[in-house]
């Protein structure tokens, strides 16, 4: 009977509630790089930040279209958030950083290269070249501090004499020719503006060629 009793008397002792820890919102993302490997070569893209890019400026499509076209991408309002990337190549210890973003002459949205290039383990200084896709100022800007001094001192610029035939027919046929291409080998390729990490594929679509992103994973070297 003292068993049962002793027993009984355990189970209504009173319990405290539960300690909840406060956790208040972070309200930041994660750093802006994403990693992979392309056989011995280790790619790191690098999210310079955004822009909100009015709607109108689509041309070639009535408005009507592009609001259908943009609602397939559960896209909404005027204004699309438009990426803007970098990608750091790592070749046999080398480093290449190929576009260096807006720094922030587009705005406070851009101008996060540098910062995420250090939280992927980098430093400006160990850069060797600086490659340059075209001169437009998002892709530029960024070779220059705050204070007007190299961002990346101990790297070799360089761009194609080229760069202001990118926009005539020869290189919109040589474009058109890439696409056909990465679409039917199935290519990795890298785009300054698209959605980040801006890697992926691309495939025929009719007569044009839908954008296949990278799904995220861990680093794979294998793959």
């Amino acid at each position: 009977m003292r068993s049962f009793a002793l027993a009984l008397g355990i189970c209504l002792l009173p319990v405290a509630p539960a300690v909840q820890a406060e956790a208040p919102a972070v309200g930041t993302q994660v750093p802006g790089f994403y990693r992979l490997s392309v056989g011995d070569i280790e790619v790191t893209a690098l999210y310079d930040g955004y822009l909100d890019l009015n709607s109108k400026i689509l041309k070639n499509a009535s408005p009507a279209e592009i609001q259908r076209l943009l609602a397939r991408q559960f896209l909404e309002g005027e204004k699309v958030q438009t990426a803007v990337n970098a990608f750091l190549i790592n070749t046999s210890g080398k480093l290449v950083l190929v576009d260096t973003g807006a720094a922030k002459s587009f705005g406070p949205s851009l101008g996060f290269v540098i910062d995420n290039l250090k939280a992927a383990g980098y430093q400006p200084e160990q850069v060797a070249v600086v490659l340059l896709t075209h001169l437009h100022g998002d892709h530029i800007n960024g070779l220059l501090t705050a204070e007007g001094k190299p961002a990346f001192p101990n790297a070799e610029i360089r761009v194609s004499k080229a760069d202001s035939d990118f926009w005539l027919s020869e290189a919109v046929a040589a474009r058109k020719a890439l696409f056909a291409r990465a679409a039917k080998e199935k290519l990795a390729l890298a785009g300054m503006h698209l959605p980040f990490p801006g890697i992926g594929h691309v495939r025929a679509d009719g007569k044009a060629y839908a954008w296949v992103p990278v799904e995220f994973s861990p680093f794979r070297k294998e793959q």
